[in-house]
């Protein structure tokens, strides 16, 4: 079984049970739901005890919890630029704001990247009354451009120059 053959059956069953993601996600628990959520449709790993938790909620066999455990091919077969409207609308924040983003973070932390690795997501609903809001906040850890092979007059790890 490949993984997006794993992906197609928990689509199957989350279906055929009418289960939300946010059931799924209270009965694996553990981390963020945009984690859980991603596991499942093949871009993260689980925990082991996750993967138990997932394959006793979904009725899997040991292989197939055990690759809910593995290291995945991340957004593989996923074309660029993405096609479905709502993630082209994510991709089209960062081709208009990214440059602007780099600029603003690293003007406050220096030459650097923000980790998708050490990183979390949180997401809600927000009422309005011209139409319910979508907030979603990201909080990663800085992480900077490192000289490898510097001597002598390196700096120390996360120092920006004034």
């Amino acid at each position: 079984m490949k993984r997006s053959d794993l992906t197609e059956k928990l689509l199957d069953i989350k279906r055929e049970k009418g289960w939300t993601w946010k059931h799924i996600c209270e009965q694996i628990g553990g981390m963020s739901p945009v984690m859980i959520t991603g596991a499942l449709l093949g871009n993260h790993k689980l925990t082991k005890p996750q993967a138990a938790a997932a394959a006793k909620l979904f009725g899997l066999t040991k292989s197939e919890q055990a690759m809910l455990n593995e290291v995945p091919n991340r957004a593989e077969g996923v074309a660029m630029p993405p096609t479905d409207p709502l993630i082209y609308r994510f991709y089209e924040l960062v081709l208009v704001n990214g440059p602007a983003w780099k600029e603003l973070i690293q003007e406050e932390f220096g030459d650097g990247i923000m980790s998708a690795i050490d990183f979390d997501m949180t997401m809600e609903r927000l009422p309005d009354p011209k139409g319910d809001r979508v907030k979603i906040a990201m909080s990663g850890k800085f992480l900077p451009f490192k000289y490898y092979g510097a001597t002598g007059n390196a700096q120390a790890y996360g120092y920006k120059e004034e």
